[in-house]
């Protein structure tokens, strides 16, 4: 598969930004990885992107080697770079720490005496008429993201918060294929109405469960998308 193929089998144009090209670049990669345009083994070297992309060595190393770090590239020393395949196990544990987190963050809401606007400006999303509901799965992934977010950051621990975003980012390869079916679209609707009313409400235990069956039904759907979606990327690549 070639790396030119970026979104639409266009060519990201890169804009000569110091110090930016490198993140650039990084952005380029990622999307290609989260859209299975790239998929495990396809391969490429340094000297190839960087004359596809327009720029220097320097910054392609630089976001090849963070995309390394973050697990989704290999580099081997006479045969360039190459896409890992997705680590289930890994991204299973990611889940984990995200329950972990969300569920103590859903306790200390209830615990507050007050409702923080964080919470008062989900309803404007969450809570409204099924007509008023968004159907572009990438604005509802968006959305999704920003909800558990904004459950975690209300609850005022800043270093959950941060930990929390780092998994978000981390699970995004899988999670945003939740939202290419209708069906999926209208259960997040259905579920998060349920859990922020219930935080809302202060009931502790019915949030929790709530939250926890949504993120594990989730998880599980992903993981039956991400498998079929890897075959046709494989077959499309195949012809």
């Amino acid at each position: 598969m070639s790396i030119a193929a970026i979104r639409d089998g266009a060519t990201v144009a890169l804009p000569p930004r110091v110090g930016k090209l490198a993140d650039h670049v990084y952005d380029a990669l990622k999307a290609q990885i989260h859209d299975f345009q790239l998929v495990a083994g396809d391969r490429f070297s340094e000297a190839e992107l960087g004359q596809r992309l327009g720029v220097s060595r320097t910054p392609v190393r630089e976001a090849l080697f963070r995309l390394r770090d973050e697990g989704f590239l290999g580099v081997e020393s006479k045969l360039g770079w190459y896409v890992l395949p997705i680590d289930f196990g890994r991204l299973e544990q990611l889940y984990d720490l995200r329950v972990v987190l969300e569920l103590a963050s859903i306790a200390r809401l209830c615990a507050r005496a007050d409702t923080p606007a964080e919470l008062e400006a989900l309803k404007a999303i969450w809570l409204v008429p099924p007509a008023e509901r968004l159907a572009d799965s990438r604005a509802v992934g968006r959305h999704d993201e920003q909800f558990h977010a904004a459950l975690v950051r209300a609850a005022g621990n800043d270093e959950m918060a941060r930990v929390h975003w780092d998994v978000t980012e981390r699970i995004r390869i899988i999670r945003h294929l939740d939202f290419t079916r209708a069906s999926r679209i209208e259960a997040t609707y259905v579920e998060h109405a349920k859990i922020l009313r219930a935080v809302m409400q202060k009931k502790v235990d019915q949030a929790q469960l709530l939250l926890k069956t949504h993120i594990e039904q989730s998880k599980a759907e992903v993981r039956k998308i991400t498998l079929h979606t890897l075959q046709a990327a494989r077959e499309r690549a195949a012809r």
